[in-house]
């Protein structure tokens, strides 16, 4: 054995007892005749001590040491007389009887610790230093625990865990796939799954009526701070259930888990808000409800009432009240003008209304209205003197409300508001079926083809398909859709009156699906699933701004692996093997 103990578990109750630890040299410190090491293995760190009065070679030996050395250390546990708080093993420390140092180490790039000076893409490119610092250990060692209260929740459900393949065919409904050439086969192409839908679903029509896998998916898509080109989910599906069930379930076990990891009771029941409603309240389908500045419509008040020309010619006008603001300096308020403007808003503008303290208003668009509309606006959108009214317009709804969302996010992270050790959970229902594909220019599914319309709207597919809700539900926190699923079709005619709509012809349909198809003619059970995705909800329970760091080898945003240098080209004795010729456009 190469140690007796970690260097995390030693106390002042195993004061006098020899002990061997292993593990990294953290730091090296030396004070007169005495050098003092920190060692550091995946459970803590413990200080060991050299004194040079008692053996001067061992001292010699340990003045030598550098950061990240590989060392074993034997010694006895003695109580320190300078005691550290701050660590679990700052009582005692360890008076060094015998070192062997099993690695040496050149310079690291950056600190390990929890404080790094490392940046993003060196930290990247090291991985495997950067998995030494306790703070993002802590994360994969989260993961890992959530991990196992899962499948232990789902087991104790009578769901069975079953692994699908993970070269299928290419479906490109939706998200890009990322395909991989075969050999054998010269000419086709396999595809990484996006999900398991397809196949579990077929496992439903096998009988297995519970079924979960932590699967790995692949999507080749735009990168940002909660995706990644292969990301992990916590993939389910149920036969014989309805709606409320799997919603039922599923609830039960983000309640286990929010109280199992942070100690968080939810509520017994969480609240229901349809799509619909979550736009008009907040612009988005995954509102963040840890603060309000819910949105208030200002059609009646401000279009038609002054000779204002963007909010006369405006299909939609909305704002928010953020409480105590009016003081806000021209700077602030240029400043989020400018936010709105940016592209990653794409507002033409904003308007805003000071109502002070005083009593007094001010706006940018004084000169276009009178006292009497500011105090309708005042009264509808429920402020007070000292409030700010911030207001956006445009022609489409939809799109107005979605970049005022963005604002009230900002006005939420600049007021403080976003805490991440408060958790604010709902599910969103009834979200629209369909929704319209500018680049497609067609009727696109908004989850996939497989989700069951409304059995109420079902008499609208044919004239006015984009009117038809989806049986589908979204469990969101915190602003962050973590998971969501839905009813399937599992009726054949439905499926391809589905696919029709979609633009399919029946013999597109056929070589893409028809395995799914035909498994619906043998006694396909009314079925339903949900994914969550593990990245985001452990991120979600670390109070990560982004789901790199809870995940062992992550892509950086450009979807590179700057640690393997992947991806990479081939050679061309492989791409000979694979008859496949580059065409490669500068």
């Amino acid at each position: 054995m190469y140690r007796t103990n970690t260097c995390g578990e030693l106390r002042l109750a195993d004061a006098g007892k020899e002990v061997t630890l292993a593990g990294w040299v953290q730091r090296v410190r030396k004070m007169g005749g005495m050098t003092f090491v920190d060692v550091r293995d995946r459970y803590g760190i413990t200080q060991i001590v050299f004194d040079e009065s008692a053996d001067a070679d061992l001292c010699a030996v340990a003045n030598k040491l550098g950061r990240e050395y590989c060392v074993q250390i034997t010694g006895v546990v003695s109580e320190r007389q300078s005691k550290n708080p701050k660590m679990p093993t700052g009582d005692i420390e360890i008076l060094a009887k015998q070192i062997n140092i099993l690695s040496e180490s050149i310079t690291p790039p950056f600190t390990i610790e929890d404080n790094t000076d490392g940046g993003d893409d060196i930290r990247m490119k090291y991985r495997y230093l950067d998995l030494r610092r306790s703070a993002v250990r802590k994360n994969l060692e989260l993961r890992h625990r959530m991990t196992i209260l899962i499948r232990n929740f789902l087991d104790s459900k009578q769901f069975i865990e079953v692994e699908t393949p993970i070269l299928i065919g290419s479906t490109p409904e939706g998200a890009r796939d990322f395909v991989v050439p075969s050999r054998m086969n010269p000419g086709q192409f396999y595809a990484l799954p996006q999900s398991p839908q397809t196949l579990k679903q077929l496992l439903m029509v096998s009988g297995f009526d519970r079924y979960f896998q932590i699967a790995k998916c692949f999507r080749d898509e735009d990168l940002r701070a909660d995706r990644q080109p292969e990301f992990t989910q916590i993939d389910c599906e149920m036969s014989f259930v309805d709606q409320d069930d799997v919603i039922d379930l599923f609830e039960d076990m983000a309640r286990h888990l929010f109280k199992e990891v942070r100690g968080v009771e939810l509520p017994a029941k969480l609240t229901q808000m349809s799509w619909h409603e979550a736009m008009r309240r907040f612009g988005s389908d995954k509102p963040d409800l840890r603060f309000g500045l819910e949105f208030v419509e200002l059609m009646d008040e401000l279009k038609g009432t002054g000779t204002f020309p963007v909010f006369n010619d405006a299909n939609y006008i909305g704002g928010i009240c953020v409480p105590g603001c009016a003081n806000y300096t021209r700077k602030q308020l240029d400043q989020l003008t400018d936010f709105v403007k940016s592209q990653q808003v794409g507002a033409k503008g904003l308007v805003y209304i000071k109502y002070n303290e005083d009593g007094t208003v001010k706006s940018s668009v004084d000169k276009f209205y009178t006292p009497e509309v500011w105090q309708s606006v005042k009264e509808k959108a429920g402020a007070n003197d000292g409030d700010l009214v911030l207001i956006l317009s445009g022609d489409n709804a939809n799109k107005t409300r979605i970049q005022l969302c963005s604002l009230r996010l900002e006005m939420g992270d600049r007021l403080g508001l976003r805490d991440k050790d408060k958790f604010e959970c709902l599910w969103i229902v009834d979200f629209p079926l369909f929704e319209w594909s500018d680049e497609e220019q067609r009727l696109m599914a908004t989850h996939h083809p497989f989700t069951m319309p409304n059995p109420d709207d079902i008499p609208l597919l044919d004239e006015h398909p984009e009117r038809v809700r989806a049986k589908a539900y979204d469990f969101v926190c915190n602003g962050v859709e973590v998971g969501g699923g839905s009813l399937r079709i599992h009726d054949g005619k439905l499926q391809e009156k589905m696919f029709q709509i979609l633009g399919f012809t029946p013999e597109k349909a056929m070589a893409q699906f028809g395995f799914l198809i035909n498994a619906f003619k043998y006694g396909a059970p009314p079925h339903a699933g949900l994914a969550f995705g593990l990245d985001r909800f452990v991120s979600l329970m670390a109070g990560l701004d982004s789901i790199r760091d809870c995940i062992a080898f992550p892509k950086n945003n450009s979807g590179r692996d700057v640690m393997l240098d992947a991806p990479g080209f081939l050679d061309s004795k492989q791409l000979e093997e694979l008859n496949l010729e580059l065409k490669v456009e500068e």
